[in-house]
């Protein structure tokens, strides 16, 4: 069981800069790949970027890519969202999630990969 807590979420202008954190229970959390995804009011929540056991393979949504970047240290059991020139429709919940453990340096892209959730931290994005 990955218990998993999102925080760093908050209110910014266009064009700044927020990195979320999701911090991880248990012992486990170097076993799986993890992921962000996110949903604004009215939408299917979507993906933004995963990232491998390792942290050796990252993956990103066309909408974010190059813009932002998932980290992760397995020493401190945490996962990263840096986000710079944020855009008002970057707006939105903002949810890491933990994929069933592998023993692949893998990385998953679909929401019906990972089976733990954080209960999400709202970035909202004023222009």
């Amino acid at each position: 069981q990955v218990q998993l807590v999102e925080s760093g979420g908050g209110l910014v202008q266009a064009g700044g800069s927020l990195r979320l954190s999701c911090a991880a229970s248990g012992r486990t959390f170097s076993t799986h790949p993890m992921g962000w995804f996110r949903q604004a009011p009215g939408k299917e929540r979507e993906f933004v970027g995963a990232i491998s056991r390792s942290g050796g393979t990252t993956r990103y949504a066309d909408s974010v890519k190059g813009r932002f970047t998932i980290s992760r240290d397995n020493a401190k059991n945490t996962v990263y969202l840096q986000m710079i020139s944020l855009k008002p429709e970057d707006t939105a919940v903002y949810y890491c999630a933990a994929a069933i453990r592998t023993s692949v340096d893998t990385v998953a892209v679909t929401s019906d990969s990972y089976h733990y959730w954080g209960p999400g931290t709202q970035v909202t994005v004023s222009s």
